[in-house]
């Protein structure tokens, strides 16, 4: 509830109520549902709304997939607005009636400026070619970093001059709390592209993971949840948590060894600059290439297997499936405790059963930042496609100078002969 002085004056930061009200979240249930699920008690009803709309949601991610990776980046674009807009507007509901000024406009223009910078920078690093083809893309791209400064520097200045006395304290909580929401959303959102663009498995296996995870640990924990995890989430259970564990490796393992048999997903995402279009066509890495494993001795007398014959990269699925499972639902129990703090149910009731948008990706902003950071230091070598655009972009001397270089280079390793060079040249 609001407070209003009998001056006129909203009070100041330190008559702000510890409690604010916040929206209670609706039954947004459809009502189709409603009346086919009536005679069900509340326990079950939860349990067919959340399956019926998880099918749904799960149907609507193979669609996407099958859509390309164009769409697939739209999609996580929408995903990070929508997560955005529902953390802003709890910090709004929390703080309406004090009636910031420019709140809501800079918190969406420092939204605007993040994406910029981190879009333009994408767009430098995997469209050079058409950036140094455009003209107008390269003076962008040339001065890209300082026009972000800049447009941050205009939204700082902004918030400057919006402060306004007796609510000094709130505002800049309020500044804060939207840097933050930038900081877990906008960022952690850019990394899944980075993910896609080294191969659609490496997108898709780490959401599918966190998806088996929080369907199984769901549902072990309905049928056979007895002992409490973690106050922050009274519903969630020890039995819940070890069978999600045992049932997303598993998982993860049968999906990698699907997908790791096709072109499509496991090549890199490249930008082909004749056609204009996102191409994924190359020839799989050894991590994607059958190789015989000889197993350890205590599962060979278990198994009776000598030997198994696997992808690589299924091996790193076990660390994908592991971190989904162990370290990924903390992401969760975040936002629980979050939701806890302002006294809600979910951040939004986007999805009947399921809350918002951010209530189901929680666990992936975390699981998109393990998997950059895997990939980084267990997985990417240079790329030479890359090193080529590069090259390409130099001026002519540059080039010759890099030329002479390398090739001074290969005859002092002995690839490169002084007589080959010759008949050569």
């Amino acid at each position: 509830e609001s407070e209003v002085r009998t001056d006129g004056e909203a009070p100041s930061d330190s008559e702000i109520k510890p409690d604010p009200g916040v929206p209670s979240t609706v039954d947004d249930t459809p009502e189709v549902l409603n009346k086919a699920l009536s005679g069900m008690s509340s326990r079950w009803k939860n349990w067919w709304v959340r399956g019926i709309l998880t099918l749904a949601m799960i149907s609507f991610f193979f669609i996407i997939i099958y859509l390309g990776p164009m769409v697939l980046m739209m999609i996580v674009l929408c995903v990070q607005i929508k997560c955005f807009h529902e953390i802003i507007m709890i910090g709004y509901s929390v703080y309406h009636s004090y009636h910031l000024p420019w709140f809501r406009t800079l918190s969406w223009y420092f939204l605007l400026c993040v994406n910029y910078f981190f879009y333009g920078e994408t767009v430098t690093d995997y469209f050079s070619a058409l950036v140094q083809r455009e003209e107008p893309l390269r003076i962008l791209s040339k001065y890209h970093r300082f026009i972000s400064f800049t447009l941050y520097l205009t939204g700082f200045c902004m918030f400057v001059l919006s402060l306004v006395k007796k609510h000094y304290r709130l505002q800049f909580y309020m500044f804060g709390w939207t840097h933050v929401t930038l900081l877990i959303v906008v960022t952690q959102s850019h990394l899944i592209i980075h993910n896609l663009f080294e191969g659609m498995i490496w997108f898709i296996v780490p959401i599918s993971c966190v998806i088996c995870n929080d369907i199984m640990a769901y549902m072990f924990g309905f049928f056979f949840g007895r002992t409490p995890l973690i106050k922050l989430s009274p519903k969630k259970t020890w039995e819940g948590f070890i069978g999600g564990f045992f049932a997303t490796v598993v998982f993860g393992l049968l999906l990698s060894y699907v997908m790791a048999g096709w072109r499509y997903f496991v090549c890199p995402v490249e930008f082909n600059n004749d056609s204009n279009r996102f191409e994924v066509d190359c020839e799989p890495s050894d991590l994607f290439q059958l190789q015989d494993y000889t197993l350890p001795s205590v599962l060979q007398s278990l198994i009776g297997w000598e030997t198994v014959r696997i992808y690589p990269f299924q091996i790193h699925s076990v660390a994908l499936s592991a971190f989904a499972s162990l370290i990924g639902p903390f992401g969760g129990f975040f936002a629980s405790g979050f939701k806890r703090a302002f006294k809600i149910k979910d951040f939004a009731n986007t999805i009947p059963g399921h809350g918002g948008i951010m209530d189901r990706f929680d666990c992936q902003y975390l699981m998109a930042t393990f998997v950059n950071v895997y990939i980084g230091s267990f997985i990417r070598g240079p790329n030479p496609s890359r090193v080529m655009q590069q090259l390409l972009a130099l001026r002519l001397d540059q080039q010759l100078h890099i030329f002479n270089t390398l090739r001074a280079h290969l005859i002092d390793k002995g690839l490169l002969s002084a007589n080959q060079e010759a008949t050569a040249a």
